[in-house]
């Protein structure tokens, strides 16, 4: 929950939040005993589909009979029949779609298995013709209870939809025992309402369950996200595009950079085992490509490639990225690579593409966005999804260098004509912590106010029975800097923070120096640390945040398992902490890391050791939820 604590009860309420961690198991399903209140939707008990519409050749059979349900190896299906498109193989395709019925319990229990492809082998729940649940098998033939809470949709019309769009090893999907109940066998993953699931980030971007994966129906990987993909800003709005697991790409808007709204998925991969892989995005303002249809609605058009790694394929939008169309010459070329980054290179008045492939990022370039042509200028020893721009030196807009950033996050700064890359810095660490990954930044800000701001993907184990996993890190605005090392990438979290601040507590003029440690308890459960030291050579300065362990000397820091040192003394450090991640950002992002958590314990608090450490000030923070409904 978002709702602030009280500090009395903070401590209580901490090991409570733990404890739900620990003890969410117990959600797992109970026995359901006969209740006559149940409706059933479909029991497949008949020889005919009844009311129900079936399209294409995969539901042509009819139910399948006990016998038959069991040469097939079906297993856990109820009675003397069950919907399965398996009778053919996995050949044909189809849907089948119940009539419309009031939904008139809390929940719709069902039995289920088959292929895990989500929007292809699927049953899905249709409330005024959109899809408002689904779900999939998980590659097995053992029927698995399942529900759905449809208490929000109470007195609406739904429809049931079994598809079958998938012609590939498990294109089929099995199903039974569809019912409304109030007392479902198992009960879905999760009961907390959205965004105020008890480990759910509070300012972070994070999925919501669109689709259900079961890749393993005891570790439900429900709300999964991993490489960002084409961040873009447009007519006043910064999108967000995501990788699942190369199924589709997740979609988000913001006006601000930090609430964000989830629209449905902006497009799906072709077929099963296809992929929709990581790519980007751009706008083509003078229709270059002729995909648009007059210079006042420009095409957005998304590049990304095909599981294959050398299928180069676009999908674009014409209505501000609420719907897209897959180009109908798909692919546009072959190349043995993958993870296309393109932007527009004004000097040369062409297109271009970073692709990688083979530890090498290719260069291409293009007048069309449809026809590339290889310059033979690779960069050697290179890993994964490229992100490249400019920026000016130290604010001077006359001296500018582009950056190259690696999908590990390493970066090098040099200078680029439109067709080669020359490094001139070795490269360094955008950032030393361990949950950093598959970077971005937004493309399109000189239509906006020009910031070049940079997100990552918070690659990292997951969170114990949430309906989610995996997140976004705070949007960071980047600037190059001369330091006594040289250039130096710089990152610091966007301004639009401040949006989210509350009554801060603070402390100045403090000396640490071993003794109790300086014990901070500010209201809520999500925090912004913001503070000026004076650290001496010989102490060390330790921020335990919820079990983490933070270490800070004058001149390095030790976060998340790794050590770096700093070019400069640590004067200013700033930390935010959110249920389950900690970034730390010091001297104004001269270095920072981006750290996955599970909160270990309550509390938050400062320790000094070896010699004194100065606090000229220190300010906490508590900051507003990002979400709806949320205070």
């Amino acid at each position: 929950m978002a709702t602030p604590w009280k500090r009395e009860n903070m401590k209580t309420k901490s090991a409570l939040l733990i404890l739900m961690v620990l003890c969410a198991s117990s959600l797992m399903p109970s026995v359901r005993a006969a209740d006559s209140q149940d409706i059933i939707i479909a029991d497949f008990e008949g020889d005919t589909w009844g009311d129900w519409k079936a399209t294409g050749d995969a539901f042509s059979t009819g139910p399948t009979h006990a016998d038959l349900a069991r040469k097939l190896e079906l297993e856990n299906f109820t009675g003397n029949g069950v919907c399965t498109t398996k009778v053919n193989g996995d050949g044909p395709t189809g849907t089948l779609t119940s009539p419309p019925f009031p939904i008139q319990r809390k929940y719709i229990a069902f039995l289920i298995s088959g292929g895990r492809w989500q929007h292809e082998t699927c049953m899905n729940l249709l409330v005024d013709g959109k899809v408002v649940r689904s779900a999939t098998g998980g590659n097995n033939i053992h029927l698995t209870p399942e529900s759905w809470d449809v208490s929000a949709w109470a007195g609406h019309s739904g429809r049931i939809e079994i598809v079958d769009q998938a012609t590939g090893d498990w294109g089929h999907i099995d199903v039974d025992d569809i019912r409304q109940t109030d007392h479902p066998d198992r009960l879905p993953a999760v009961m907390q309402p959205l965004y105020h699931e008890t480990l759910r980030p509070q300012f972070h971007f994070t999925a919501r369950q669109w689709t259900i994966d079961q890749l393993n129906p005891s570790q439900r990987q429900e709300g999964w996200l991993n490489d960002l993909n084409g961040l873009i800003y447009y007519d006043g709005e910064y999108h967000l595009f995501a990788q699942r697991w190369a199924k589709c790409w997740l979609h988000a808007t913001s006006k601000d950079l930090v609430h964000w709204t989830e629209l449905e998925p902006a497009f799906w991969e072709e077929h099963e085992g296809s992929g929709v892989q990581s790519g980007h995005c751009v706008v083509d303002y003078n229709n270059t490509s002729g995909l648009g249809n007059d210079k006042a609605n420009p095409p957005m058009i998304a590049f990304w490639s095909r599981f294959d790694n050398h299928s180069q394929c676009i999908s674009y939008s014409i209505d501000h990225g609420r719907t897209w169309a897959r180009y109908e010459k798909n692919p546009i070329f072959d190349h043995p690579e993958r993870d296309p980054k393109v932007f527009w290179y004004e000097p040369g008045k062409h297109w271009v593409m970073f692709l990688y492939g083979n530890g090498q990022y290719q260069i291409l370039t293009s007048a069309n966005l449809l026809d590339w042509k290889d310059e033979q200028h690779p960069i050697p020893q290179c890993f994964e999804c490229p992100d490249f721009f400019e920026l000016p030196v130290d604010g001077n807009a006359q001296n500018r260098k582009w950056v190259l950033i690696q999908g590990s996050g390493k970066y090098s700064i040099g200078t680029f004509d439109g067709v080669q890359f020359k490094e001139e810095t070795e490269r360094l660490s955008c950032d030393i912590g361990p949950n950093f990954y598959a970077t971005q930044t937004w493309s399109n800000t000189e239509t906006g106010d020009g910031r070049r701001v940079q997100c990552a993907w918070m690659r990292c184990d997951g969170y114990p029975n949430m309906p989610f996993s995996q997140e976004i890190s705070f949007p960071s605005e980047l600037t190059l800097h001369s330091t006594p090392r040289g250039l130096r990438l710089c990152r610091k979290p966007v301004k639009e923070l401040e949006s989210l601040r509350r009554q801060p507590d603070v402390f100045n003029s403090r000396v640490l120096n071993g003794g109790a440690p300086l014990v901070l308890e500010p209201q809520g459960d999500v925090y912004e640390i913001d503070a000026e030291v004076t650290i001496d050579p010989k102490a060390t300065l330790s921020f335990d945040l919820l079990g983490d362990v933070l270490t800070l000397k004058s001149d390095s820091i030790h976060s998340g398992r790794a050590t770096a040192a700093m070019a400069n003394p640590i004067r200013q450090i700033h930390i935010l902490i959110d249920r389950v991640s900690i970034e730390t950002y010091l001297n104004d992002g001269e270095l920072s890391s981006t750290h996955s958590i599970l909160p270990m314990r309550s509390g938050l608090s400062v320790h000094a050791d070896g010699a004194p450490v100065e606090i000229k000030s220190l300010k906490v923070y508590p900051l507003n939820s990002i979400w709806p409904d949320a205070k």
